[in-house]
């Protein structure tokens, strides 16, 4: 087992290349999932087809890949169920940024959103950082309660992004 690669008896989570095709059809249920709940909660729609693909094609996880990233995989029984991502920051190479933290619907509940997050710590301290730091939604209060129970504490923002309304970040020493 590396730093990066937990398991359990259903549960696996190892380094997977940002564009492979596991990690392109997991990037797309989880950009399809969170872009659908945002409009849904706004606007009383889903994504439009068009708009959900030039998003995904937008953002094509570059920034997960080595040297300064890493993109993780979770698989419960075999099957690619999750994500998380780190990526050192660029203006400072002991800070990382916990990136695509998702679970499909039928994996949730079942211990793999906190072994994903710990895997990524585990990544991003192997790449030489200190801290990490993440931003999300309001809706997003799943999420918001995991990272207080992993001990991250909300912060003040450290990036512009449109859709975030919380930041979160965790000593890793």
């Amino acid at each position: 087992m590396t730093a990066t690669t937990r398991t359990t008896t259903l549960w696996t989570v190892a380094p997977e290349p940002f564009d492979s095709p596991v990690a392109a059809a997991l990037w797309r249920a989880y950009y399809t999932e969170v872009s659908d709940r945002w409009y849904l909660l706004r606007e009383g729609h889903v994504t439009d087809p068009d708009e959900l693909e030039r998003e995904v094609a937008a953002d094509t996880g570059a920034y997960l890949a080595p040297p300064g990233g890493v993109l993780l995989v979770a698989r419960y029984g075999g099957e690619p169920v999750g994500t998380a991502g780190i990526r050192l920051m660029d203006d400072d190479t002991t800070t990382a940024e916990l990136k695509r933290v998702f679970l499909r619907k039928e994996a949730r509940g079942k211990g793999g959103a906190r072994l994903l997050v710990t895997a990524a710590e585990d990544a991003a301290r192997s790449l030489g950082a200190r801290r990490i730091v993440l931003d999300t939604r309001n809706d997003l209060v799943e999420a918001r309660t995991l990272y207080t129970r992993l001990g991250y504490e909300e912060t003040e923002p450290y990036n512009d992004n449109d859709y975030a309304e919380h930041w979160f970040t965790k000593n890793l020493a």
